[in-house]
């Protein structure tokens, strides 16, 4: 686990970078399909999103998903009501999953302790990667780019 500051413009960007989402939606729908099969079934979804979120605290763990959410997700990202979600329907889940997060954090960055592999880390690793200062080819540091940029604690170190 690591400690970080989260952004809405973090996770935006994370959305918005299309190679890289779909590639780590692609490694989160992997995970969360137990039996390989292509589609995730209602139960692969609620534990497999105890991976994906694992939002909760030592005092306050977090609780199973219950029906009426695990209804309500199928109902919106099954579109073809099949009882499952392929690998489409579950982009389009994860997708409004990390909007909503964006929203919830609005204008106010906030710091979060998160599992390594989680969707809100990746985002804050992809808002790392291209805040880095850039170098050209003698090692300088580029200091116009510098001055636009935002720079983020892993450690909770500054």
């Amino acid at each position: 686990m690591s400690e970080a500051v989260v952004s809405s413009g973090a996770v935006i960007n994370f959305v918005d970078d299309k190679a890289g989402f779909d590639k780590f939606v692609q490694t989160c729908f992997d995970m969360v399909d137990e039996n390989g099969d292509g589609m995730l079934s209602p139960e692969e979804v609620r534990s497999g999103f105890r991976k994906l979120l694992p939002f909760g605290s030592a005092s306050q763990p977090m609780k199973p998903m219950d029906e009426g959410l695990l209804k309500l997700i199928f109902e919106r990202f099954d579109k073809d009501q099949n009882g499952k979600l392929d690998k489409t329907e579950f982009k389009s889940l994860m997708t409004e999953i990390m909007n909503a997060v964006a929203r919830g954090i609005d204008g106010f960055p906030m710091i979060v302790t998160l599992e390594k592999d989680s969707l809100l880390m990746k985002a804050v690793e992809l808002e790392s990667v291209t805040n880095s200062p850039s170098r050209n080819d003698t090692g300088d540091q580029d200091n116009q780019k510098l001055k636009k940029k935002k720079w983020y604690s892993f450690s909770g170190k500054d």
